[in-house]
Formats: C-alpha cells, sequence, structure tokens
C-alpha cells in the first residue's frame, strides 16, 4: 500500500533479515518499480544515488557497537574479554598482609569467591587453596618478598596451576598483597 501511495522512483528495503528485504524488493517489484532501481544492501555498504540511478559503490568500516550504561562504543575488547573470562569461570580473591619488615606473614590469606564455587559446599578446596598460597609465600625468597608484584604474580600463577589440575577450572585470580 505504501509503495502505491508514494510510488517511489528508487526502493531500498531497510529493515528485517535478508529474507525480509528480498520479499520487500520482490513486492516492490510486483508494483511496477524496475529491478534496476531496486537495491538490498547489507551494513557497511555505500548506497550511491543519483537522479537516474541507484548502485552501491563500496563499503565503510562497520560493526556492532556495544552499548554499556551510558556510554556508547566505549567498552573495549579487554573489557569484554574478562567479562567472559567471569562469566564462564568466576572469580577469586586473594587477601594477605606482610609486614614491611622482614615480609612475614602478618594475616590471611583470606579467600573470596564470586561465581567459582559455593565456599560452604567446598571448605575442603577453600583450606587447600589456603596451603597453596601460604606455601608459595613461604617459598619466596627475602628479596622477592620485598617486590609485591612478583609475589602477587607467584601466588596467581601456583593458583592458577592447583586448580586447573584439582578442578579443571581457571577463573580469574586477583591477589591483593598489602604490606603493614
Amino acid at each position: 500500500m505504501m509503495i502505491a501511495l508514494t510510488k517511489p522512483k528508487f526502493f531500498i528495503p531497510l529493515h528485517g533479515e535478508h529474507r525480509h528485504l528480498s520479499t520487500h524488493a520482490r513486492i516492490a517489484k510486483q508494483m511496477g518499480i524496475e529491478p534496476k532501481r531496486i537495491v538490498i544492501s547489507d551494513i557497511g555498504h555505500v548506497i550511491e544515488m543519483t537522479g537516474r540511478s541507484v548502485s552501491i559503490n563500496g563499503t565503510v568500516p562497520s560493526g556492532r557497537v556495544l552499548v554499556d550504561g551510558s556510554g556508547v562504543g566505549d567498552v573495549g575488547s579487554v573489557v569484554l574479554r574478562d567479562r567472559k573470562h567471569l562469566a564462564t569461570d568466576g572469580m577469586l580473591v586473594v587477601i594477605v598482609n606482610l609486614s614491611s619488615e622482614d615480609g612475614s606473614l602478618i594475616s590471611g590469606p583470606d579467600i573470596i569467591t564470586r561465581g567459582f564455587i559455593y565456599v560452604k559446599e567446598s571448605e575442603e578446596l577453600m583450606r587447600e587453596l589456603k596451603d597453596v598460597v601460604l606455601e608459595t609465600i613461604a617459598g619466596c625468597t627475602p628479596r622477592l618478598l620485598s617486590d609485591l608484584s612478583a609475589i602477587k604474580a607467584a601466588i596467581k600463577a601456583d593458583l592458577s596451576q592447583y586448580l586447573y589440575k584439582k578442578a579443571k577450572r581457571n577463573p580469574m585470580i586477583l591477589p591483593v598483597v598489602t604490606e603493614i
């Protein structure tokens, strides 16, 4: 009905999946629009229109734009990768407090999990994870104990290896090591 009312010179179906666009173009053809004046485009195609013709003429960069809260397109691939990792395997936070004088353990390790295991049903695994962290810290040399990033890396590596062997899971591990 709209085609009959507006009598367009050119016709470019825009809404729906490709099968919908094709059906819409077929209806336009049945309504008398010449096939050379009908263009079915795709995302990123450039449609060039003159007074006498319409055609697809090249492409432009295009793709999905992700909307996150109030920002449009501001979510990077690293953030998306982290979200996928969290959704798949969950996360584990290890909190350890060390003495700034000699690097000895003051408190911890405290382990917090989200989306990984239900702590009340996995108390044995939680004890084992604490033991792994304690062994890692005990195995650190005095020189290594002065480098917090090295301690974090060691805890992360050892826990990751242990968890994969034990549970065949690879949660995101966030060690928090502070000197007091």
